[in-house]
């Protein structure tokens, strides 16, 4: 059994904040021409939540036609060794601002971007969340076993985290 919580405000944010911000890898999903859902692994950017994701991207890329058709997106970050598990749903918009670019840029993007910061391709990807939902074990995973085998042995229930929805 989970606790669920409904956050909002600052306190939604702190919560989506922590828990994403060591998790350097989401699934971005887009909605496709064909109404089917389209999912890839972006590298989050490393700044303070405040209800925006940032990434950089490719401006010949699927999503970024995706995008322009349907700017409703959702983010999935997971963390199975800590038990976090994060569902991001937001609004994506592009841009190609050479100061947001500046500010997000690290040598790790000369793989995709090889004229650098500068480079014709790279388009700034930013999601505006409206809401999320969140799971989070409240233990170790060796008390968690723990639990679950008791729980097993018992017949009975276990707590074993939070469970929350996020409006922002």
């Amino acid at each position: 059994m989970t606790e669920f919580k409904e956050l909002t405000g600052q306190e939604g944010l702190d919560k989506i904040g922590g828990l994403i911000e060591d998790i350097r890898f989401a699934m971005l999903t887009t909605v496709s021409k064909d109404g089917s859902f389209d999912s890839r692994p972006m590298a989050t950017q490393k700044t303070k939540f405040d209800g925006t994701v940032w990434f950089l991207t490719a401006h010949d890329s699927r999503k970024v036609v995706e995008i322009s058709d349907n700017s409703h997106v959702t983010l999935v970050y997971a963390d199975p060794s800590n038990a976090k598990y994060v569902s991001v749903k937001g609004r994506a918009f592009l841009s190609n601002d050479p100061q947001k670019i500046h500010e997000l840029w690290n040598p790790m993007y000369q793989a995709w971007f090889p004229e650098g910061e500068k480079d014709p391709q790279i388009r700034v990807l930013r999601v505006d969340v409206s809401e999320a939902e969140f799971w989070e074990a409240s233990d170790s995973k060796l008390v968690r076993s723990i639990k679950y085998l008791a729980a097993a042995a018992t017949k009975g229930s276990v707590d074993v985290g939070e469970h929350g929805k996020v409006s922002v």
